[in-house]
Formats: C-alpha cells, structure tokens, sequence
C-alpha cells in the first residue's frame, strides 16, 4: 500500500512517488479529480502506467475543452438532444429521420456510452445491419444520415473529440462492393410503344393522362399527384408547381397520412409550359371523371379539388401509380412478344416507376440539345429579386420570353416523339 515518507509526498509500494490525486488501492491505482462544478470524479487502472496514460488523455481533453465529465452520456441522450435542437427541414423528413433511429439504432446501439465510441464499434454495427439484419444499403444510408448527425452534436458540444461516423458509410458501400444502379430513362422506341399500349388498351386507357402529362412536363410524382385544377392555366399555358403532396407517418395519435409540402420560399416555385398534348391530356381526364361521376372529394391540410384521384374522390398515392406501370409493363411486354419472335429484338418496357418518366423528359430535352439550365430560369431569379442590372419589369420579360422559347423547343423537338 502507499506509504508516507515526508509530508505531503506519496509512494506506492514500490517506492514511486505518487502524483498529486494519485493513491494505491488494492487491486490498482485511482486517480481522482474534482471540476468546476464541485462534482468529484475518477479514474481506474490496473497499474499506474496505465492510469497515467488515461490521466495525460485526461490533461488533453481539458486543455482542448472536451467535457471531461460525461461518461455516462450515452449515444441515445445525445440523439435526444439533437432532436430537441433539429430545425429547418420538411416534417416528412425529420418524422423519417425519428423512425429510422429509434427502429434500428436506439434498442442496441443507442445504449453505448457516447466517449466510449470509436470507427470500428461503427463499423460493426454496419455490417451487423447489412449482413445480419439485411438491410439494404439504401436504408443503412439514411440511417448513417442521422447518426451522423447525433454524433455531430456531441462533437460541436465538446463531448468527443471526432465524429466516428465519418466515411464509415463509404468503407460499407466498398466492403460490400456496391455500386449505385444508375436510372435509366427510356429509349425514344420505348416510350412511344408504352403511351400507345396505354391508349390502345381499355383497360390502362384512363392511365394515359397522367403518365403522358409526366413524360412531357419532367413533374415529380408528388406535384402531379397534388395538382389541382386552378393550378393549370389553359388560357396562358402555364402549369404553376407550389406544393407537393406526401404521405408518411407523422408519429402521432393518427399515424400514416397525407400532407402538402410547400417551398420555404418563392424561389422553390416554379412555372411549367404545356405543349398541346398536355392541355389535350388534362382535358381527357376531364371528360373521363365527368363521363364516370368522379370528382375530387379530399381535403388536405386546406388544399381540394385535385386533378389525379381515384374512383372514391381521393387522391392517387405514388405507389398506386408504380404498381401501375408494372402491370401495364408486364401485359405490353406479353403483347410484343405474342406477336415478334424474341429473335428479331423487339422493343420492350424495362422494369421503371414515376421517377423515370421524369428522367425520361429531361433525357429528350438533352437529347434535342436543349440547355437544362433554361428550365430553371424562373427558380433562379425566384423570390422577387433580380440579376444585377435588371429592374423588375425586366426581369418579368426575361421570364417570360425564356419561358416560351422553352415551351417552343419542347413543341419542335419533342413533338414527334409523343403520342
């Protein structure tokens, strides 16, 4: 045991002076040390090598201001905090955020000790989700995102010294050998043999305004599915995009439902041109719905009178709109085959959802050479405030000249490829 030889100075039993807060026990050495705060703490090691190795980390997480005083901070009180302080993103995306961290990460992982974290315990909990768990990358990807995140908020509090996230999503993805599947858009044969089957068939034919619309404005599925009649002007040829309807589960007493998402500001809106088969095509859903006594019946969060609903007045969910195309995929294909020999390569539909139809348009428009950066001219100068310059009434005829000499290429290059 530590023994006194002068005042004030220590040693343990083999004669070696102890530091300052440095004593023997029985089974080791401790070393103990008290904060700012009053609060008491210490630290435990086998043999005083040791603890003076943990007590010179010590020194240096003090003098570079990491919090010495929070072993028991664990990763799941960190994500707590970080979903207290979370602000400026879509409710959709922090309700995904919530459930991916508290389905996969809070039970196990969560439970460990924030300063007690290093790049192979994140390692590991990877591969334990994609070998064990089979979770797909894509999904440990938007796990990695709010991980990442929580981490973050111990480093910019002075907790840890790193984040241990850090390029452990890219050292999966290489172990793994996985390779984003690059989209695809359809060939110019492609598309027009999937709208003419549609418009050929009885049964998909009430599908054909919808997917024609898409394949000529490059809209997302959930700005064609929120569409509402008053936001297409037929006398001008405009289509005025300013929401987006989605469906998630917003975590609470109500559970999975829908919400509109609108632009944080008046940049986010936009302004599309329609050819003339647009304009046809929204007046064929038109005259469908009135022909089968269909009529918009929902309301969501104040928004009505949607243009794309079901036989019940609601409005079309996305994946209602994917399970779509692969039916109609699927018979187009037996189609061609039951009238071409395989032999002779016919054109055939490749297995696609929404997301490709929009592919598929800015792919035409490349195609014809047209500029992609003139579809965002109305985004860029958006929110009122115009180039160096250009006053407001310039900027008006700025828009509005780059919007037509769009909806004019759109006509002259695309014109022959639709149905």
């Amino acid at each position: 045991m530590a023994r006194k030889e002068k005042r004030n100075v220590r040693f343990d039993n083999r004669h070696v002076r102890l530091k300052t807060g440095e004593t023997q026990k029985k089974n080791g050495y401790e070393y103990r040390w008290t904060t700012k705060d009053g609060k008491r703490h210490s630290i435990f090691a086998t043999t005083l090598d040791a603890l003076r190795e943990m007590e010179a980390d010590l020194a240096a997480d003090q003098h570079d201001g990491i919090k010495t005083d929070i072993k028991g901070l664990t990763v799941n009180d960190c994500y707590n905090l970080w979903k207290e302080l979370k602000r400026g993103i879509k409710d959709s995306t922090f309700k995904n955020y919530i459930y991916m961290y508290e389905m996969f990460v809070m039970p196990t992982f969560g439970k460990k000790r924030v300063v007690q974290v290093v790049k192979s315990d994140v390692k590991r909990f990877y591969n334990n989700l994609c070998d064990d768990q089979h979770l797909k990358i894509s999904t440990i990807d938007g796990i990695h995102n709010v991980l990442h995140q929580v981490f973050q908020v111990a480093v910019d509090d002075n907790y840890i010294r790193a984040n241990p996230c850090t390029k452990m999503l890219k050292e999966l993805k290489v172990a793994h050998g996985h390779e984003v599947e690059k989209r695809k858009a359809l060939s110019v044969g492609q598309q027009e043999l999937f709208l003419k089957f549609i418009s050929e068939t009885d049964t998909y034919k009430h599908w054909y305004p919808v997917f024609y619309i898409m394949l000529n404005t490059g809209m997302r599925v959930g700005e064609i599915t929120g569409l509402r009649w008053r936001d297409v002007d037929f006398e001008s040829g405009f289509i005025s995009v300013n929401h987006t309807l989605v469906y998630y589960n917003h975590r609470d007493e109500v559970g999975t439902y829908y919400s509109i998402n609108t632009p944080k500001t008046d940049a986010g809106k936009r302004e599309i041109p329609m050819i003339e088969g647009v304009k046809e095509a929204f007046e064929m859903e038109r005259r469908y719905q009135e022909e089968n006594g269909i009529e918009s019946k929902a309301r969501i969060d104040g928004y009505d009178d949607f243009i794309f609903v079901n036989r019940n007045g609601d409005v079309q969910h996305q994946g209602t709109l994917n399970k779509a195309i692969k039916r109609i995929a699927r018979d187009c294909n037996d189609k061609v085959l039951l009238e071409t020999d395989l032999d002779e390569n016919p054109i055939l539909l490749p297995s696609f959802s929404c997301h490709i139809l929009r592919h598929t348009f800015a792919t035409r428009l490349c195609e014809a050479g047209v500029n992609l950066k003139v579809i965002d001219l109305q985004r860029t100068y958006g929110g009122g405030v115009a180039p160096v310059g250009m006053n407001g009434e310039q900027l008006l005829r700025q828009e509005s000249r780059a919007l037509n000499v769009l909806s004019v290429l759109i006509e002259q290059f695309l014109g022959d490829t639709m149905i």
